[in-house]
């Protein structure tokens, strides 16, 4: 007998990146090695995701999710669609479980459960926002972060503080505004001979002019689409990313790491992280963003002692195995329900 049917309204597109299919494929992989069958619905950017990193994923491509869903059979549903709220979620559940996977913690959620791995966030942050009996998956430790990231954690720890040899650079698959571009601009005339990793989108605005660059740079290595994130990760010595989801993945391989905000709903995490003194932090808005970068960076490459305490501090934020433990607190949930 198989198991539950789950689907996944997620949202997607230049504005809003490519992190809500990113982390909730994750969650759907752990479900699906749990018997589950799941299957997505979201706007046109979120295929060329599942084409790029689970082209078997059934989807339901559509600006507007509520008919498409109407038209399903499915047993439970997880939503990660920050222009969603408590309406929308109970009328596409229609009495069926629901998980939510937020951030935001801005309006009211029609849901069972809800995931939100921000190292900031508290309970009461959801008081009146969810009913009293949501069990809330709250910090890090739930964070959806891929199987193969934990896999290589403890050698990708045994080895941090090392000198400088390659710096990732993942500012998201969708690169919000062209920022990939303007990071490697600052990094490139700031490193000798080190190697840079850039992770992006087949379809990111910065893909056609760092091609050129690359062509005759030859410390340029472009990676995109690339399914090989968690090596590219466990090998770096430096990570400047995007202070989103990703910023997990890091955390589990310990990567001491320049977090850039691009978004409001990132900053609450990121300041966690660097109170913690789990990252440094910028803000790619921030009107000294060129100065306030440099010296960061400046003090990752000299400094391998503060590179170790980054890597130490990061490591303890995440262990990357919460995509296990909210599949595992949602099928309790779907269990227990009437059918």
């Amino acid at each position: 007998m198989s198991g539950p049917r789950i689907l996944f309204v997620v949202n997607a597109g230049p504005e809003v990146g490519g992190g809500h299919v990113m982390r909730s494929l994750t969650l759907a992989q752990a479900l699906e090695a749990q018997g589950c069958r799941c299957g997505f619905v979201g706007p046109p950017a979120m295929a060329g995701l599942l084409d790029a990193f689970s082209a078997d994923t059934p989807r339901i491509i559509t600006e507007d999710p509520a008919p498409a869903v109407a038209r399903e059979a499915f047993d439970a549903i997880v939503f990660d669609h920050y222009a969603l709220s408590e309406p929308d979620h109970r009328g596409m559940a229609a009495g069926r479980p629901v998980l939510v996977i937020d951030d935001l913690a801005d309006r009211p959620l029609g849901t069972d459960v809800v995931l939100d791995s921000g190292p900031e966030r508290k309970a009461a942050d959801y008081l009146g926002l969810a009913s009293e009996e949501a069990r809330l998956l709250l910090g890090p430790g739930f964070a959806p972060v891929r199987p193969e990231f934990s896999a290589l954690r403890a050698p990708a720890l045994a080895w941090r503080g090392e000198p400088v040899q390659r710096i990732l650079i993942a500012m998201g698959l969708t690169d919000v505004g062209g920022v990939t571009a303007r990071v490697v601009e600052r990094v490139r005339p700031r490193v000798q001979d080190i190697g840079l990793d850039i992770a992006l989108g087949v379809a990111a605005p910065s893909a056609p002019g760092l091609e050129k660059i690359a062509r005759r740079d030859p410390r340029l290595l472009l990676h995109v689409d690339t399914p090989h994130m968690a090596r590219l990760t466990a090998e770096a010595d430096i990570g400047i990313g995007a202070a989103g989801s990703s910023t997990w993945e890091r955390c589990t391989l310990g990567l001491p790491s320049l977090l850039v905000v691009l978004a409001d709903n990132q900053r609450g995490a990121a300041r966690a992280m660097a109170e913690r003194g789990a990252a440094l932090v910028v803000e790619a808005a921030d009107p000294q963003f060129d100065s306030k970068f440099d010296l960061h960076l400046m003090r990752l490459l000299r400094d391998a002692e503060l590179r170790r305490q980054l890597a130490t501090a990061s490591a303890e934020v995440c262990d990357g195995l919460g995509a296990g433990r909210v599949a595992e607190a949602f099928l309790r949930l779907i269990a227990a329900r009437p059918a």
